[in-house]
């Protein structure tokens, strides 16, 4: 080799030495020690482009998979969900995957709530395309709806709006007096009243005014048989004059 092709070969040599240093200057210690084997400048940045354009395809792999992974629920807001969202598409953009603001228009609407889904199927069904601030908007103005209708709907208005039998004597049959049904011993103001009275004939004394299991005499088993054999009486008796009436009328 002449003198010119050495001295062409020794520059190079420099060249090459001074790239190698200054890319593994800018390394940390802990990826020093790994490419400063590398012999020079060119092989040193092969390795390094390896190594990070595989990262930046699982990067986008992973920004994708999340995108598609993600479904808002019911136990969150819409608009936080919605905000998550963005941050994801933010994402796909900075990994240089372009998304048409149609598509993201389309992806936000199929990813709302199970609860959403009469809105979603009424946004499904717009011929006129919306904006991405359009959608959000109109996400706002829902949700806010929703939460305003949970609360008239709750349990205090509820229990306000609930009117109680007999409460008030207009409209009322029984001059605003509640009914306890037949039998019932509650006065007209939940009281319990008092018992009736007996009426009939005792069995054990034959005094009227209670009955044989409240009389405080003996047992008399005697007057027991005898008033049986009256009701006895009794019972025939009615039976022979409805018999007597069914004839009549025959």
């Amino acid at each position: 080799m002449d003198a010119h092709s050495v001295s062409a070969v020794q520059a190079w040599d420099h060249s090459d030495f001074l790239c190698w240093n200054y890319i593994l200057n800018g390394m940390v210690d802990v990826l020093y020690n790994v490419y400063c084997k590398a012999k020079t400048a060119k092989e040193l940045w092969e390795s390094l482009d390896r190594k990070y354009k595989t990262e930046d395809a699982g990067a986008k792999k992973f920004v994708v998979a999340k995108f598609l992974d993600f479904k808002m629920i019911d136990s969150k807001t819409v608009m936080s969900q919605v905000q998550e969202l963005q941050v994801i598409l933010h994402d796909v953009h900075a990994e240089g995957m372009s998304l048409s603001e149609t598509f993201q228009v389309a992806a936000m609407i199929e990813k709302l709530p199970p609860s959403w889904v009469d809105f979603k199927n009424y946004l499904k069904h717009k011929r006129k395309e919306m904006t991405l601030e359009d959608l959000v908007i109109r996400l706002r103005i829902e949700e806010d709806n929703k939460i305003a209708l949970k609360r008239i709907d709750g349990p205090g208005m509820a229990k306000a709006n609930v009117v109680e039998y007999g409460q008030s004597s207009k409209g009322n049959k029984n001059g605003g007096k509640k009914f306890h049904g037949k039998g019932s011993n509650l006065g007209p103001k939940g009281r319990i009243g008092k018992k009736k009275k007996f009426q009939g004939t005792c069995y054990n004394c034959g005094k009227q005014g209670h009955r044989a299991n409240e009389c405080k005499l003996p047992k008399n088993e005697n007057a027991r048989q005898v008033n049986m054999v009256r009701e006895v009486e009794n019972l025939v008796a009615m039976v022979t004059d409805l018999s007597i009436m069914v004839t009549e009328v025959n």
